[in-house]
């Protein structure tokens, strides 16, 4: 298993983008490093695949990337050196509304709340001000918890952060737009939009929007992935692919080995060497609900009835705050919902290599119960179909993704789950358990999105793994 003539100092379980941030903050301070992949390909959540029909390219998991961009690891690789291209859709969000209204995020703070009516003075104070400190925010929300160097001024942004999303909606904004608006964003917590904690979720997305926007990259989710390994590769690093990973035994000897998987996994390979306790308080962490995904070929463009929707690359749709508020409180109480929150993506409008020329694709989601085996297509196409008639018409072909087949093509989206596990409170904060990436051993670490801060391509809980790695058994 890699190179056999080479001795390591660390082993990387899973090559997702935490995976790889951790290997290559290992070998950018000077240690071997080997990255053991179950699947055939690597990537993790960052991959892209023909899924539906030659010449259509669709990203399997992750597709747009708020954080990537907010992360001080990917700011301090040289990505664009490696083919990473970001792109950037006119309008960040957009969320239609009945009758043919919408709710637009864009880059500018003042055309966002020009398009809310009589809510957009109050976003635009409210945001101005929190914008304005957004670099301290995104720092302590990036990371593992630790008191606040000026616990004041994190103060607002915390305070209104733990509130549940559906209330902070209603106290801030009279109107459906606004309120729909930010729903819409918190609602990709996978949290209930009534449970404490879920405002935070919406808040750093949306003021990552302002900030630097939600890119994604030319050409599909794997560019990232295949630039971290080009990148991880040119600092001497060694990957392979292909080899699951059962017990430790399987593993060579080295120093450090960092698992970017569950935490039920980590307890599985690394069996007896961890012991009973820590291995029981893992298996208490708990998983988030499940996603339904799917993905088309699409003869043209969605015919979206507010055309101000066509300028976004991602779309929320989900009708009113009060409508996503029930479709999220359904997952997390083992329901389907009726009519789902969507989280959709129209990348091909962007990027041209997506699709062949005058076609498109899209993508779409929607939270269930974990391990939910309801086919959710009917419902999720319904929902489309009620902000773009004729969405169904230009179907050339489809491809479903229940949560199983989540799991089977990305063993770390357990059940479908695709938020490293419960992002409630306390988990929040001190996940998998309070250890965060250390555990039982000094010389085995974890560094999935089961860490802090979470899920998201930003490659921040592998970046800090590996430093608490360099700090004990590797200095």
């Amino acid at each position: 298993m890699g190179n056999p003539a080479r001795r390591y100092d660390a082993v990387v379980v899973g090559s997702g983008p935490n995976g790889l941030a951790a290997a290559i903050t290992l070998a950018r301070a000077g240690r071997s490093v080997l990255v053991v992949e179950g699947q055939a390909e690597p990537g993790g959540g960052a991959r892209s695949a023909n899924l539906t029909l030659p010449g259509f390219t669709h990203d399997l998991f992750s597709a747009v990337h708020p954080l990537a961009l907010e992360s001080i690891f990917f700011q301090s690789l040289p990505l664009e050196d490696y083919g990473l291209e970001w792109l950037y859709s006119p309008a960040v969000v957009a969320h239609p509304l009945d009758h043919g209204g919408a709710a637009i995020l864009r880059r500018s703070v003042d055309e966002t709340a020009a398009g809310l009516g009589r809510d957009g003075e109050a976003y635009r104070r409210g945001i101005s001000a929190l914008l304005s400190d957004w670099s301290y925010f995104k720092t302590e929300f990036l990371r593992p918890i630790r008191f606040p160097h000026h616990p004041l001024r994190l103060a607002k942004f915390g305070l209104p952060a733990l509130l549940p999303a559906r209330l902070l909606a209603k106290l801030a904004f009279r109107d459906e737009p606004a309120r729909a608006l930010f729903g819409g964003i918190a609602a990709h917590s996978t949290l209930s939009l009534g449970a404490f904690g879920s405002s935070a979720f919406g808040l750093a997305l949306l003021l990552a929007g302002h900030n630097v926007g939600w890119p994604f990259p030319r050409g599909g989710a794997g560019a990232i992935s295949q630039a971290l390994i080009s990148y991880f590769r040119s600092l001497g690093g060694d990957i392979v692919m292909g080899t699951p990973v059962h017990h430790l035994t399987q593993l060579p000897a080295s120093r450090a080995v960092l698992f970017d998987t569950p935490p039920a996994t980590l307890a599985r390979v690394a069996g007896g060497a961890l012991g009973s306790a820590f291995r029981a308080r893992l298996g208490q962490f708990r998983r988030a609900p499940g996603s339904f995904k799917l993905d088309w070929a699409l003869r043209g463009p969605i015919p979206w009835t507010n055309s101000e929707i066509a300028q976004a690359a991602t779309v929320h749709v989900g009708g009113t705050l009060a409508e996503m508020a029930a479709s999220e409180r359904c997952s997390g109480r083992g329901r389907v919902s009726e009519r789902p929150y969507v989280l959709l993506v129209q990348p091909s409008l962007f990027d041209p290599t997506r699709a062949p020329e005058g076609n498109h694709t899209a993508w779409a989601y929607c939270h269930v119960p974990n391990g939910s085996t309801f086919d959710m297509t009917a419902r999720i196409e319904a929902q489309i179909e009620r902000f773009a008639p004729g969405f169904r018409e230009l179907i050339l072909a489809r491809h479903v993704l229940t949560p199983a087949g989540l799991e089977e093509r990305n063993a770390n989206l357990m059940g479908g789950d695709i938020s490293g596990g419960s992002v409630s409170l306390p988990y929040l904060f001190l996940r998998p358990t309070a250890r965060l990436y250390r555990t039982s051993r000094n010389d085995l670490f974890i560094c999935s999105a089961s860490t802090p801060p979470g899920s998201g391509v930003h490659g921040l809980c592998g970046y800090y793994a590996a430093n608490e790695a360099l700090a004990t058994c590797l200095k």
